[in-house]
């Protein structure tokens, strides 16, 4: 397997300027990990686990690094670091989130990174967006289709392509 073949990462906002901390968490990346092969819509999402914040903009997008996992965790904790993430709490607003979603078909679990994501076939902010990108690409662990998953899954939560709820900004 290349190492561009099935990395997935997620970026998440819903403090500040949604959009532009989007645009400056994607040009980040391709500085400073390797290059977006794809870049899903942005999404409106509701709040996951805490309803009473901002509403969140989330993306996929697939990644081609020479980076290995790890590697990668700490440049994308850097980046958040960058633009200025701050702990609130967990499921609590934030400027930025990235998190890596899948890295190939690489199955891991310690303390510091867990792969593929473990509640990815919870969250439908995470699998609308990896649909658009590869419907067909397999969980690892789960042997299901992101397509599969989505229809699954257990998360009822609204999800919508940005363009159509722009009041919400």
């Amino acid at each position: 397997m290349s190492l561009s073949e099935g990395i997935y990462i997620l970026l998440g906002t819903n403090l500040g300027d949604r959009l532009q901390v989007l645009k400056q968490a994607c040009l980040l990346i391709e500085k400073n990990t390797g290059v977006i092969t794809k870049k899903s819509k942005v999404y409106q999402t509701e709040p996951w686990g805490i309803s009473d914040q901002p509403a969140f903009l989330n993306q996929a997008l697939q990644l081609e690094t020479q980076l290995q996992p790890h590697a990668l965790l700490k440049a994308l904790q850097d980046i958040e670091n960058t633009i200025g993430k701050k702990k609130v709490g967990k499921w609590r607003e934030r400027l930025i989130d990235i998190d890596i979603l899948y890295y190939g078909q690489m199955i891991t679990h310690d303390q510091e990174l867990t792969l593929p994501h473990p509640e990815i076939q919870n969250r439908r902010f995470a699998l609308v967006p990896l649909c658009e990108l590869s419907p067909d690409w397999k969980h690892p662990v789960l042997n299901q289709t992101q397509e599969e998953l989505l229809a699954t899954c257990p998360d009822t939560l609204g999800v919508w392509p940005r363009v159509s709820r722009p009041a919400d900004d």
